[in-house]
């Protein structure tokens, strides 16, 4: 029998979550994470878009045992959860200070499925980061209309794909990822050809007047698992 409820509270270090690439700042029993943050261009136009990876946690021991210099002992991969996902509740006591810009923090669910890796964020239920706690909660339900399927940027076509989110959640072998999305990119310099085309932060600079600024603090988090 699987377990079914999973609980993280910070209590104990990070407990396998990070803020994608670099550690998370545990302080106090809450997790804090703070602008400027890294770009993610893996699923820049013609995919869904570029993303801040603000917290993420490893599905799978494989993948957890190779983050745990960063992120600490997955305490989720470590036990005895199932890979279904389906109508599974997300929980999490939340706050922060944050100027926005037009983006929105939500969750990436992202799994191998066939040939290639599907990431979609659950855009239909938006979390809200206000300057007091908040209890709020996710279902992941089956129903493509509540997610965004972010695809591939133009040369990662071969390992990122679309797909049906039912798919994914009934195998979540990949991670689970609050993110900021989607990011306005603004190049720093003049730029002659399709941004785009070329990696974000690495190719160019990034105008951050543009981009989500401010720090969120992640203090509870619970998997029900239906």
């Amino acid at each position: 029998m699987y377990d079914k409820v999973y609980v993280e509270d910070f209590d104990k270090g990070p407990g396998g979550w990070e803020e994608w690439p670099n550690p998370l700042v545990v302080k106090d029993s809450y997790a804090m994470t703070s602008s400027p943050w890294w770009v993610d261009f893996n699923h820049a136009p013609p995919g869904g878009g570029y993303l801040h990876l603000l917290y993420c946690l490893y599905t799978t021991s494989e993948d957890a045992k190779n983050r745990e210099a960063v992120a600490g002992k997955n305490r989720f991969a470590a036990g005895n959860f199932p890979c279904n996902w389906i109508n599974a509740s997300i929980t999490v006591r939340i706050k922060g200070d944050m100027k926005m810009r037009d983006t929105e923090l939500v969750l990436l669910v992202q799994s191998s499925v066939g040939s290639h890796r599907q990431n979609h964020v659950l855009s239909g239920q938006p979390i809200k980061v206000t300057k007091d706690w908040t209890e709020q909660t996710l279902t992941l339900v089956p129903d493509q209309s509540q997610w965004t399927s972010l695809g591939s940027r133009h040369d990662r076509m071969d390992f990122y794909g679309h797909g049906n989110i039912e798919d994914v959640l009934k195998d979540l072998n990949g991670d689970i990822i609050f993110v900021l999305h989607p990011l306005k990119i603004v190049p720093k310099q003049k730029i002659k050809n399709d941004i785009h085309m070329l990696r974000a932060g690495r190719d160019y600079d990034v105008d951050e007047n543009y981009l989500p600024e401010g720090y969120v603090m992640l203090d509870k988090i619970s998997i029900e698992f239906s």
